[in-house]
């Protein structure tokens, strides 16, 4: 894999790649990695689902900007309530998931109904990573945006399945990437047969996810799938380009989980309304939804990162910033303490285990695990808002108020998970 390193020394740049690394890429990363003097943060998300005067305004509202003559933006500091802080809760009763819990094996027995019967290593390799399961979130957040309307199984059950299909296909790409050996406590694709073997059996999937999708006869949710593979893949390509870059802006990061998290989790709430026969408004309220609730799921897990152990993470602690990738408690630890850093000390090369160590401990014993939950906890209110909008909160079936009611637990679990 092709890594660019840049570091400032007062104003210049230092530039490490290979012989013949495109001058375009290499413009790119510096756009990527440039401190933006005096950025607004507060006006990240620039592929909100909604318009600026809509029912909820635009996904960045709720963060306070950076001071206009501020270096680089300052982070918020958002009060955190206390009750936001106590140990994590159970699930609700009835599953995490509530009306659609028992419809979810429905997701499972389709895709494993795709298994080839005629070829044992692809069908063996495909079983192995579905069985890695994880919490089937965004096939979940389908089904229950599914409730909302006509809730049509035969539909819905092969959207839910591409979605997860795809989501898996992603993690197989993205261990060859990293190299990884594990993931969630199991070997990965990569460790078992090899980064080549991955890549096309993670082709493979991302063929069937197509498939699963055209099932739905839905242009426009067909098109939909074809656009979030491309954020998906653009937010992935960003995130490897901007390796061991420090010197990024916060917007840099909330585009950068945009793409590669929150895109999904937006399809998966837009598409099953859709796939319900919701009208456009409708549709786009649950696409905010499910966006703000994929921004709250993709802070906690960085958060998670330096917070939890291997045991609960599936992986060591640190593994981000082993990969170079600069997540938001990061960001926060560097605007501490910008002069002795071991994140920059770590991603200028000097790759030993005390910086590692180092910053997981700075970080766990200062203010900025709260302060990275404050931001965690906005994304979670604005998807907590856009679920109460009153498009959404006009509709008066059970079936909806099941489907709400289940959505508000759901955004409230995101930030409480510990793995």
């Amino acid at each position: 894999m092709t890594t660019v390193l840049l570091s400032r020394a007062a104003q210049s740049w230092r530039i490490e790649g290979p012989r013949g690394f495109s001058k375009r890429a290499i413009k790119y990363v510096l756009r990527l990695g440039r401190p933006a003097i005096g950025e607004p943060i507060g006006a990240y998300a620039s592929r909100a689902a909604v318009e600026e005067d809509g029912p909820f305004g635009p996904l960045g509202q709720g963060l306070a900007a950076a001071p206009e003559d501020g270096p680089r933006g300052a982070f918020p500091r958002a009060e955190v309530d206390a009750a936001d802080l106590g140990a994590p809760s159970a699930p609700p009763a009835g599953g995490l998931y509530g009306p659609v819990q028992a419809d979810l094996p429905r997701v499972d027995g389709l895709l494993r109904s795709l298994l080839p019967a005629d070829f044992e290593f692809l069908s063996d390799t495909v079983d192995h990573l579905l069985q890695a399961g994880g919490k089937r979130a965004r096939p979940a957040l389908t089904l229950l945006a599914g409730r909302m309307g006509r809730y049509d199984l035969e539909l819905l059950v092969p959207l839910a399945a591409s979605i997860e299909l795809l989501h898996t296909a992603t993690l197989v790409h993205d261990d060859v990437i990293d190299a990884a050996p594990t993931r969630r406590g199991r070997a990965t694709a990569n460790a078992l047969v090899g980064n080549a073997a991955s890549v096309m059996v993670g082709d493979y999937m991302f063929a069937h996810a197509a498939e699963l999708v055209a099932r739905t006869g839905n242009i426009d949710v067909i098109r939909l799938f074809a656009r979030t593979l491309m954020e998906m893949a653009t937010g992935e390509l960003k995130q490897d380009l901007s390796a061991y870059a420090y010197s990024q802006s916060l917007r840099d990061y909330f585009n950068r989980i945009y793409g590669k998290t929150a895109s999904l989790f937006a399809t998966s709430a837009q598409g099953g309304a859709m796939v319900a026969g919701l009208p456009s408004d409708l549709a786009l309220a649950m696409r905010a939804y499910g966006e703000n609730l994929g921004m709250a799921f993709q802070v906690v897990d960085d958060i998670l990162d330096f917070t939890a152990d291997e045991a609960e993470l599936g992986k060591p602690a640190g593994s981000d910033l082993m990969q170079g990738t600069l997540t938001l408690p990061a960001l926060m630890l560097i605007e501490r303490d910008p002069d002795d850093n071991p994140v920059k000390r770590y991603f200028d090369g000097q790759r030993r285990a005390d910086n590692l160590r180092r910053a997981l401990k700075q970080v766990r014993e200062s203010d900025i695990v709260d302060r990275c939950y404050a931001v965690a906890y906005d994304f979670r209110d604005k998807a907590l808002r856009a679920l109460e909008s009153e498009p959404l909160a006009a509709l008066d079936s059970y079936a909806a108020a099941q489907a709400r009611k289940t959505l508000s637990q759901l955004a409230r679990w995101v930030t409480e998970r510990r793995s």
